[in-house]
């Protein structure tokens, strides 16, 4: 158990780790764009004084003290509901329900802010740097407190990394895949993200038009990843399982499923999409994601496995010499019993 300032501190410290990484996207997000610290600005002129001008590095300014407090506070609440997980699981649903509405509350406040604002800062690029944040965030705890993940997922925290590692195989993987492929067609690199960030994110239903734009390379980059680890999370789970027949073959169906769901939400995106993209292309990229995802976890799971039998045969022994001692205790009452028997018919005997 922490003690209030230990909590305080660390939640204090993940909150300014949080704040840091938002205003480092979003730096990179407006310098890609040419306006650097437009965001910060705008959000500060619309918040704090119901107008969309003024000077651009003390609206900033003002924005980013704010943005730190909030952070902060955010930062000690979690860390304090985190101590409260510690010790007794039933918090464990309210934190991830916390984290889940942190998300969602300034992907709704961009729409609500008015149209300045949506037309300079789009959902999902406050979305990228929530997730962004969160991971940041999380990732401090968890280093800072070695045993955390531990005690609140039990053996399901082993499960869960397992699954991210392989998440982030996968999706690896198909960066790459697209990358050479984008490479070698004599196009800009970044081609596809971008054609797919359009098509994803922007509603673009001409992607062919679309000319070069990082931050959309960026932002579709993250939540690429962000798909593939939670991906990787679920098949993870059921890998955990493989023991059972009928989860094996579910294992395997989701990963039908998620490798043929990409090649058909292309297409019901754009048919231009897939015109620019390729099927083959595109399955090439799936496949080799799931081979990738495949071998890690039949690996990991060969690895694993020596232990598994090593623990099955600790498992036997203990059994074994159970039922031994339990014989052994056994015959020992009975010759007890006929020993018994016999000095009690000694005196009979002599009589």
């Amino acid at each position: 158990m922490n003690s209030k300032r230990q909590i305080i501190r660390d939640g204090a410290i993940a909150g300014v780790l949080g704040a840091a990484t938002v205003a480092f996207w979003f730096l990179l997000f407006d310098f890609s764009r040419g306006r650097v610290f437009e965001t910060p600005a705008l959000l500060a002129s619309i918040l704090f004084h119901a107008k969309a001008e003024g000077a651009t590095l003390p609206l900033a300014a003002e924005y980013t003290i704010i943005h730190i407090l909030a952070f902060i506070g955010f930062g000690v609440g979690s860390a304090v509901m985190l101590e409260a997980a510690e010790r007794n699981r039933a918090w464990l649903p309210p934190l991830l329900i916390l984290l889940v509405v942190f998300e969602g509350l300034f992907v709704g406040l961009t729409t609500l802010l008015g149209s300045e604002l949506q037309s300079a800062l789009s959902w999902w690029s406050v979305l990228v740097g929530n997730i962004l944040a969160t991971v940041v965030m999380v990732g401090y705890f968890f280093v800072r407190h070695r045993r955390l993940a531990d005690q609140l997922f039990g053996r399901w925290s082993h499960v869960l990394a397992e699954g991210a590692a392989a998440g982030t195989i996968g999706g690896t993987l198909v960066i790459l895949w697209f990358l050479f492929h984008d490479l070698g067609a004599g196009s800009n690199p970044f081609r596809t993200p971008l054609l797919l960030g359009e098509a994803i994110l922007e509603g673009a239903r001409n992607p062919a038009a679309v000319a070069s734009g990082s931050p959309l390379v960026m932002g579709y980059t993250v939540l690429h990843f962000a798909v593939f680890i939670a991906f990787g999370m679920v098949a993870a789970s059921l890998a955990a399982s493989l023991e059972e027949p009928l989860l094996l073959v579910s294992f395997l169906l989701v990963f039908c499923l998620f490798e043929s769901f990409f090649v058909g939400f292309a297409s019901i995106l754009s048919d231009a999409l897939v015109d620019q993209l390729g099927w083959g292309t595109i399955t090439a990229g799936n496949l080799m994601s799931a081979v990738g995802m495949l071998g890690f976890f039949y690996w990991r799971r060969q690895k694993l496995r020596p232990k598994e039998w090593t623990i099955l045969r600790i498992d036997r022994t203990k059994r074994d010499l159970r039922i031994q001692s339990r014989a052994s205790l056994s015959r020992r009452t009975r010759k007890q019993g006929r020993f018994g028997t016999q000095i009690r018919l000694l005196p009979k005997l002599r009589s």
